[in-house]
């Protein structure tokens, strides 16, 4: 069984999926098609994504190694609406360290807004490993 027909059975034994939208999904898993084409919301599970997840798998040195990394949303939510409240020395200082470190990012205009579109797109966040032994998956729940 593969990981994506796992994951479809799983949203619907917690009841996340009908079990139409469910065979939608298989059928279009066997089509070879991307999940996401058998509706706009139907590889997401209903409702508002409670945590962002980042789980990397490796091999290092012959061993196994394993992170997993669940953060609430939150969590992310709440620092959005708390760097309104950061001075703007600070502000400029945090952008500045971001930009040396290749993160083009101006934290000043970061919106609730946008962290709410940010996370509506996640399914299309792509993240490549320099690695062959290793995997990386984000994703929200």
């Amino acid at each position: 069984m593969t990981e994506q027909r796992k994951d479809i059975l799983d949203m619907l034994a917690a009841g996340k999926i009908t079990a139409e939208e469910a065979e939608q999904l298989i059928a279009a898993l066997e089509r070879g098609q991307a999940p996401a084409a058998a509706g706009p919301d139907a590889a997401r599970p209903k409702g508002k994504v409670k945590y962002l997840r980042v789980v990397v798998d490796a091999t290092d040195n012959g061993e196994p190694s394993r992170v997993n990394v669940r953060v609430p949303l939150q969590l992310l939510r709440a620092g959005v609406r708390l760097a309104a409240l950061v001075p703007p020395q600070a502000l400029a200082k945090a952008n500045a360290s971001l930009s040396d470190s290749g993160v083009p990012i101006d934290l000043a205009q970061l919106k609730p807004e946008q962290l709410e579109a940010l996370v509506e797109h996640l399914d299309d966040v792509t993240v490549e490993v320099d690695s062959p032994d290793a995997t990386v998956r984000v994703f929200c729940e």
